[in-house]
């Protein structure tokens, strides 16, 4: 009982154990808002790129594409595992304006074109919810009435809107109205050039139909087609028709890793039966791969700086060793004749070990409280805060006309929570633990000492 009346005694009459208490909280504070604000911007992140390809990729990085592609899907739909698969095209081609009416910005540079089928594509992808004027109707996603002899085209909002210092597009109410001519080079399935001796480009018209906003680095660089225009386009609409991607998405119950592993089973049972088809050399340079190794590009930018952002708070913790460390040192030292006296009765070493590291248990608990309910109603209002800021000062932790985020992620995770306040309480004790061990082997007859007294 004495060990836990002394320990609240020594943190509330002695002034410098403040200090300690007050880098507890101070740690616990940081850490918390940025782990809280890094986390949720890259789970976001992470979570609009699975929504982008959803969970499986079958894939090959030749523009050339792969055949018999329909045959695979139609294998897949027959499996338990597999919610929906979708073929689609990803090239490059030259994108210009053929006219601007209504506002719309004038074209004329090279994008990544997607050839989807709008309606297999939405259950594998979230395309269905990006669409600003037909939201959640992906049958109308190519659907324009200005002009009946174009095709629709759905193009990416980064590029087509400008954000404002909220982060929101500023979107006319009135749908844009224009056409753009995409040009590509077709290719055949050798990789020769399909239109030798001719223009060598195919190109055509495409009327805008809609934007999409996906919240990552294709609403910028993207614009999606029907996907049997792109297959004509690209030179892969002659027998065998190709393709070059398909998305595959999972049931819920299914694990990521088992699922993929079963549809790379399938397909190598399928390149085997299809060894003696025409092109099925193709075949060969697929690669089946989940939604994390095929994104691996970007995602892994995010993990690494996240990491590398944990890592550099992580040297908070050990400053508040050595502040801790130092407070309870000049702690032990000024009650030298406390611990003499403690001896002089009876106390054990080890229980005035017990005593000290129960001192610094409950600075590091009340630290660990105290930082957390402020990390948490900062929190709450940090992006009230960040608005008071931009309206009076011009400053903004991210700048939303740059940056593809709404407001800044706030919602603490407990188990984040709990991981900073046990090494917070670990800190502590890491830091009183020396002083701790001299406290507990000093000798009441020099710390007794006429002289010392």
């Amino acid at each position: 009982m004495y060990k836990a009346i002394l320990a609240i005694r020594y943190l509330f009459k002695r002034r410098i154990s403040y200090f300690s208490l007050a880098a507890v909280a101070l740690c616990v504070f940081v850490v918390l808002v940025v782990i809280t604000v890094l986390s949720g911007l890259t789970s976001e992140f992470k979570k609009n790129t699975y929504r982008s390809v959803g969970d499986c990729v079958i894939s090959t990085k030749s523009l050339v594409g792969f055949p018999y592609y329909d045959e695979f899907i139609s294998r897949l739909e027959k499996e338990s595992i597999v919610q929906a698969a979708s073929p689609v095209i990803k090239n490059y081609a030259m994108v210009k304006s053929t006219e601007s009416l209504n506002g719309a910005p004038y074209i004329d540079r090279t994008l990544e074109v997607m050839g989807v089928e709008p309606i297999t594509y939405s259950r594998v992808t979230g395309f269905a919810d990006w669409l600003v004027y037909n939201k959640a109707d992906a049958q109308k996603a190519f659907t324009q009435s200005y002009d009946a002899n174009a095709p629709g085209c759905v193009m990416g909002i980064g590029f087509l809107f400008q954000r404002d210092s909220q982060g929101q597009y500023i979107i006319p109410d009135q749908k844009p109205t224009f056409k753009v001519e995409i040009s590509c080079v077709p290719l055949t399935a050798k990789g020769a050039l399909a239109n030798v001796g001719t223009t060598v480009v195919n190109t055509k018209d495409f009327a805008f139909s809609d934007c999409a906003k996906s919240g990552i680095s294709i609403d910028w660089k993207t614009i999606y087609l029907p996907f049997d225009q792109v297959q004509i386009l690209c030179g892969m609409g002659m027998e065998p028709k190709r393709t070059n991607e398909i998305f595959i998405k999972f049931e819920p119950d299914v694990k990521l890793s088992a699922g993929c592993q079963r549809v790379s089973q399938l397909w190598r049972g399928f390149v085997e039966e299809k060894a003696d088809a025409r092109y099925a050399n193709l075949l060969g340079k697929v690669k089946v791969q989940s939604w994390k190794i095929y994104s691996r590009d970007i995602v892994a930018v995010a993990e690494t700086q996240q990491m590398l952002m944990i890592m550099c708070f992580a040297m908070i913790a050990v400053i508040t060793v050595f502040i801790v460390f130092v407070v309870f040192y000049m702690i032990v030292s000024h009650k030298s004749k406390d611990i003499g006296i403690l001896k002089s009765v009876g106390v054990s070493s080890g229980n005035i070990l017990v005593l000290f590291l129960s001192f610094a248990f409950l600075v590091a608990v009340l630290g660990s409280i105290i930082g957390s309910l402020c990390g948490w109603q900062f929190l709450v209002y940090i992006n009230q805060i960040e608005d008071c800021m931009f309206e009076r000062f011009g400053i903004q932790l991210f700048d939303r006309t740059i940056y593809a985020i709404g407001d800044i992620p706030n919602v603490i995770d407990i188990k984040v929570l709990a991981g900073i306040i046990i090494s917070a309480i670990a800190t502590c004790l890491i830091g009183a633990v020396i002083p701790s061990w001299q406290a507990a082997r000093l000798k009441p007859i020099e710390t007794l000492q006429v002289n010392q007294l």
